[in-house]
């Protein structure tokens, strides 16, 4: 599992193209000394308990099932990671993850695949920022279509509108318009955020994705 030290950058085209964040003098303290290297993870980790909570720095995320994903435009990471936290820590929503946090150096639509189906609702950060940049369209029809071609997923795409970066109704897609969305600065937020994160539904989707990941286990045994 990637941290939010490990940024994605999000371009027009589905190709990552992140910039390394790793000096090179950091990489030769890394081989030259492998106490070095866990002194740097034990720094690291001490700044992220909260996120350590929840998951490992260094775990995979097809190792864990998340609750939730939050899709988001790139300068809306800190917007995202505060709808995290507030899920997380006020609704005990937990274990959640914004898209910032997948693992770098893979292509972006396995990120964006593994995202939906590593988790039991995706949001939908709905800001002006989401709406300009093409890779989030893509990424609302994306889970769009997938919510409405497997079973298991119907009703699990949820648009978000925060407080912090509304904007006029009207400006909503048509097809979002349509869904039900969470709406931060409204009075019933609360009572929505209960009715629609339902623990019997995670566990489905729970039971389906570990079936999925066993065959694919098995599958990978034989063709060893």
């Amino acid at each position: 599992m990637g941290s939010r030290n490990s940024k994605i950058r999000f371009p027009f085209s589905p190709r990552n193209s992140m910039k390394d964040h790793c000096t090179s003098a950091e990489q030769k303290a890394f081989n030259q000394n492998s106490v070095l290297c866990d002194l740097s993870f034990d720094t690291n980790t001490s700044s992220h308990t909260d996120t350590q909570e929840t998951h490992s720095s260094d775990e995979d995320t097809g190792d864990i099932f998340y609750r939730f994903v939050i899709l988001h435009a790139e300068k809306d990471i800190d917007e995202a990671v505060r709808i995290q936290e507030l899920l997380q820590n006020e609704f005990r929503i937990k274990p959640g993850i914004i898209f910032d946090e997948m693992p770098r150096g893979r292509h972006l639509l396995e990120n964006l695949q593994d995202a939906m189906n590593g988790s039991a609702w995706t949001i939908i950060l709905l800001t002006e920022n989401f709406l300009s940049e093409i890779w989030c369209e893509f990424q609302a029809y994306s889970c769009l279509f997938s919510s409405l071609t497997k079973p298991h997923k119907s009703n699990t795409v949820i648009p978000l509108r925060p407080r912090n970066a509304s904007f006029p109704l009207e400006k909503t897609p048509l097809v979002l318009g349509a869904l039900n969305a969470l709406q931060e600065d409204s009075p019933g937020f609360a009572a929505q955020v209960k009715k629609i994160f339902q623990e019997s539904n995670y566990k489905q989707q729970q039971a389906v994705w570990k079936n999925k990941k066993e065959k694919e286990n098995v599958q990978q045994l034989l063709e060893w």
